[in-house]
């Protein structure tokens, strides 16, 4: 009996050479991800030193998550035409080397420019990394190796704003991208001695036609979705414009793919139930809770006065929840599925999220920092199980495509998630004089002097109440992510069988 179970409870454990793997791809993600926060805490720092307006500096962040648009279409094929070692050292060298010139930027253009950069190496990097993880741990033991690439995605929007705020106010705002270099070469060393080698394998032809659709589409339609917040409303022709076309080329792009064999996005990984069911799932959850994450910290900041350093350290219980629960989530996902772990996690982000509807201009932090800590719980249990339900039950060869197309998913759901609460919020701001005075106070774009300390009490109060409607938006949004979240697998996912010319060539650990 000893002799039997043994070498199965070894082989259900994360050996040291997948532990490694895990390493140098956090390390790489973390990289990409803390950039993002990172830079949203220096805009009003790009607009002193660069004399530019905010619509002007927030290009610094569109230019990024456009860039990421366009390039993760192409990952999964590109991971299959050149293996994913070469294409991951290519991606961090890309980030690095976008980083390096950011830093250097004498501009606010060149800056913007310099971002693209940045992005057309960032946006592989997730996908890649769970690519290799998941080829490396196999799929009895995906569901932990998700929760190790939960990390980052976790602590990026947790931890950019801590650092950043002390980078900017100890140092300048060139170390906000400085900082990567170091970071980034580590990582190119440790991905170039410890990632498996590529095997060379037979490539389907590029799909160029996909390409001019769904890159550009994907784009065009985010950059409409993320002009909705400047615009202040769905309706203009800068936010209609753009989405409307780009939605156009995504919708040829879906007949397109349906016809040809070997499309840029393989939709026909839909006729698997769980990936479908989990990609499902994934939209409804980024756009409520990637939307919420934007609030938290605006709240801290605007309301109750905090610097951007105390803001983001007061996320800080946020972190330790997730960090609590989802090594737990990650090995129950492998042993009884999904399904119960998600649903879970949707109750506690909701009762988490019930407090900040409540929210107002002199809550009890004990009561908020709790909010928070339930929260990250929550979120431990949902983010990485849905990717395990996305991912374990594919074959080898349908890997780097079904990650493809969940960091698609992921990241356009967020963006939607992003414009529309901050459309919500602006417009529950608008509809209350006092709020807005007072929110233009805290912008630096009326002294405050200037307003009587009654208006000034009262905009902080209808302010405080415009953040508890906005969450209460999402607390909605949340609570119907239950419905998608009931269809998950409630039991552990079996790999489907390979066919004879599928079988995956084994890794092999340097």
């Amino acid at each position: 009996m000893t002799m039997t179970t043994t070498p199965d409870a070894t082989a259900d454990k994360l050996d040291r050479g997948v532990l490694k793997v895990a390493g140098v791809v956090v390390l790489g993600a973390i990289m990409a991800i803390l950039d993002v926060t990172v830079v949203s805490v220096a805009l009003p720092t790009f607009q002193r030193e660069f004399h530019a307006s905010y619509a002007t500096v927030a290009w610094t962040m569109t230019a990024y998550t456009l860039a990421l648009a366009t390039v993760i279409p192409v990952t999964g094929w590109a991971a299959d035409r050149f293996g994913t070692k070469r294409l991951y050292l290519t991606s961090i060298a890309l980030f690095v080397a976008g980083s390096a010139l950011c830093s250097a930027a004498w501009d606010i253009g060149p800056l913007i420019a310099f971002r693209t950069l940045q992005g057309l190496g960032g946006g592989m990097l997730m996908p890649l990394g769970m690519t290799i993880m998941t080829r490396a741990a196999g799929p009895d033991r995906i569901g932990r190796v998700m929760a190790v690439l939960g990390v980052p995605m976790l602590l990026g929007p947790i931890g950019g704003p801590i650092l950043g705020g002390w980078l900017i106010e100890t140092a300048s705002w060139h170390w906000i991208f400085l900082i990567n270099v170091p970071i980034g070469a580590v990582a190119f060393l440790a991905s170039l001695r410890i990632l498996p080698k590529d095997q060379p394998r037979p490539s389907e032809s590029f799909d160029f036609l996909g390409m001019l659709l769904l890159s550009p589409g994907l784009a065009l339609f985010l950059y409409g979705v993320s002009s909705i917040p400047g615009a202040g409303t769905v309706a203009a022709a800068k936010v209609l414009i753009p989405a409307l076309i780009g939605l156009a080329l995504v919708v040829g792009f879906v007949a397109h793919a349906l016809r040809k064999d070997h499309p840029l996005l393989d939709l026909g990984l839909f006729a698997n139930r769980n990936l479908a069911v989990a990609v499902i799932t994934m939209t409804l959850f980024s756009v409520a809770f990637m939307g919420s994450m934007l609030l938290f910290p605006s709240y801290f900041l605007q309301v109750r006065g905090q610097s951007t350093l105390n803001a983001g350290l007061l996320l800080a219980p946020q972190g330790l929840g997730a960090m609590l629960t989802m090594p737990v989530a990650g090995r129950l996902t492998d042993k009884i599925g999904p399904g119960k772990l998600v649903l879970g996690g949707i109750v506690l982000i909701a009762a988490g999220m019930g407090a900040f509807t409540q929210v107002t201009a002199d809550s009890s932090y004990v009561l908020l920092l709790g909010s928070l800590f339930v929260l990250g719980m929550g979120m431990g249990m949902t983010m990485m199980p849905i990717m395990s339900a996305a991912l374990a039950s594919l074959v080898d060869h349908q890997i780097a495509r079904g990650s493809t197309m969940m960091n698609i998913v992921q990241q356009t759901a967020g963006s939607i998630g992003t414009a529309v609460m901050s459309v919500i919020l602006t417009n529950q701001v608008q509809h209350s004089p006092a709020a807005t005075v007072y929110s233009a106070v805290t912008q630096g774009l009326v002294p405050v002097k200037q307003v009587a300390p009654s208006l000034l009490a009262q905009g902080r109060s209808a302010l405080a109440g415009a953040f508890g409607h906005t969450y209460l938006i999402a607390l909605i949004l949340i609570a119907l992510c239950i419905v998608p979240a009931l269809f998950l697998p409630r039991r552990r996912i079996e790999k489907a069988e390979q066919q004879p010319e599928d079988v995956a060539v084994p890794v092999s650990i340097h």
